[in-house]
């Protein structure tokens, strides 16, 4: 696992051990970056269930202007504060080091950019993270949001909590959706 382009290129990114987390892979990051780069420049990012820290850490390499990482556990914490350091990001990064939904109230923010979530498959954790930022001021209708699932997740329940599905990119194991704030008509 490396860092694929920008500032911090071709640096190697540590991987917590064990089963707890499943860092993307190389091709599947690329393809992401690909999408988002017209969206990094000078962007708030946000990397929720973060594991490694090596999305958040991309966005940074590509010239987002912060990235605040989200992670519960120990071992991947630790994971990404090393990768924080190696790859000289401290003064760009906020981790918090807690579940994803207390954290969201420890943002503050006037707007994120882009928030990137990859959390434990079938737990349902999308729909519930998803409801929670629906309420967040930092979350407006110019707000990405990026939802790593399995191929089999439905987002179908996005509509009822306010959001769209603007994409869905599949690959062979998993999937991005990419979701905004609907747009609401001003009268």
């Amino acid at each position: 696992m490396r860092v694929i382009a920008g500032t911090a290129r071709s640096l190697p990114l540590k991987a917590p051990g064990g089963m707890d987390t499943r860092p993307t892979t190389d091709r599947i990051k690329e393809t992401l970056f690909n999408m988002l780069q017209p969206y990094l420049a000078d962007c708030i990012f946000i990397d929720l269930f973060s594991g490694s820290g090596g999305i958040g850490i991309e966005a940074l390499s590509r010239g987002a202007k912060h990235a605040y990482f989200v992670e519960n556990s120990r071992n991947a914490f630790a994971c990404i504060q090393h990768n924080i350091a190696f790859t000289k990001m401290e003064e760009k990064a906020t981790l918090l080091r807690q579940d994803v939904v207390g954290a969201l109230s420890f943002i503050h923010e006037k707007e994120a950019d882009i928030i990137f979530l990859d959390p434990p498959y079938g737990e349902g954790y999308e729909k519930q993270v998803l409801a929670l930022l629906a309420d967040k001021p930092y979350v407006t209708e110019e707000t990405l949001v990026v939802i790593e699932a399995e191929l089999t997740e439905d987002f179908s329940f996005v509509r009822e909590l306010g959001y769209e599905i603007e994409k869905e990119k599949r690959y062979k194991t998993n999937k991005h959706v990419f979701v905004r704030k609907e747009q609401w008509e001003k009268e």
